[in-house]
């Protein structure tokens, strides 16, 4: 039987001194109460209550049980209680998984809008470049962007999709010129992030027509931001998702190359343990970052040629 049940039973029938009066406070029939006091009794092999016609008391053993049983109760409902603000108010820390470069560009601008309306919860961005198939148990979410996402125990939702795109320093272009065709890459000094899905092979299509290219790097990094700097330098051509490099094409401190070429679009996924009841930290961040996705229509932003 509910242990629970029976704990909470006897604290009533102490206050009530009635096996009826007890079993209409929790709902409970009469011989359902009687029942789960015998269960009680007989799981800790002693008498807890003297019954009449007229009243039920508590045994000296009764009364010492009682006052552990009451703390148990008072316990298990402030632990509830908490839980259920968690659920309804954001406070706690909200650690957030996601890539060095998506971290710098569009998580961390996002905190202090964020924290200022909710002011109860401390941010903590874990920023890795690899990821597997399921969360560690100490994130609570997790930004990712590949082309696929294999079948797995996290629940995502979209935030926008993007276009990888090849650029390049006005200044190594002057010095090597731009490749006119994919196949031309070859003579190229490349920019090369190991943890693509293909880092060493690229796979273009323009109407119809498809290609694929071996590449060789110059620099090769596992991280985005490393071979940003290294082009923003005028060492070679970077191929990065539009993400990472679309206020430096605005800015002119890079330009695209072999524009009217398509590689794969990445998914950008916002990942998190399949749970019925989010806590209001995860889900309101979700939210106010899938909010901001949609008013700045990054979507359309980073799918859109120039």
């Amino acid at each position: 039987m509910d242990r629970w049940t029976e704990i909470e039973l006897l604290v009533h029938l102490a206050e009530t001194g009635s096996i009826s009066r007890t079993a209409e406070r929790l709902k409970l029939s009469t011989s359902s109460a009687s029942r789960y006091l015998a269960s009680l009794e007989n799981r800790l092999g002693a008498c807890l209550v003297m019954r009449n016609t007229r009243r039920a008391q508590l045994t000296d053993v009764g009364r010492s049980y009682l006052q552990r049983a009451r703390s148990a109760l008072e316990e298990l409902r402030h632990g509830e209680a908490e839980v259920q603000a968690a659920a309804s108010v954001p406070a706690g820390v909200l650690t957030i998984s996601a890539s060095v470069s998506f971290a710098m560009h569009h998580i961390a601008p996002l905190v202090p809008a964020y924290t200022e309306r909710f002011p109860e919860v401390e941010i903590h961005i874990e920023a890795s470049n690899r990821y597997g198939d399921s969360l560690e148990n100490h994130i609570d979410l997790a930004v990712r962007n590949r082309e696929f996402e294999p079948d797995s125990n996290i629940v995502m939702r979209r935030l926008a999709r993007t276009r990888r795109v090849l650029v390049a320093a006005p200044l190594y272009l002057r010095r090597h010129g731009a490749p006119p065709r994919p196949e031309a890459l070859q003579g190229h000094k490349l920019l090369i992030y190991t943890h693509a899905t293909t880092p060493h092979e690229l796979r273009f299509s323009r109407e119809g027509q498809s290609s694929t290219v071996a590449v060789a790097g110059v620099l090769k990094s596992n991280d985005g931001q490393v071979l940003r700097a290294a082009a923003l330098n005028g060492l070679g051509i970077l191929i990065q998702p539009l993400y990472v490099v679309h206020e430096d094409i605005v800015a002119g401190r890079l330009v695209p190359v072999l524009e009217d070429w398509d590689l794969p679009l990445l998914s950008i996924n916002v990942g998190y343990a399949s749970r019925k009841h989010l806590s209001a930290k995860v889900r309101t961040f979700i939210d106010f970052m899938c909010a901001h996705f949609e008013k700045e229509e990054l979507d359309r932003k980073w799918t859109s040629r120039w």
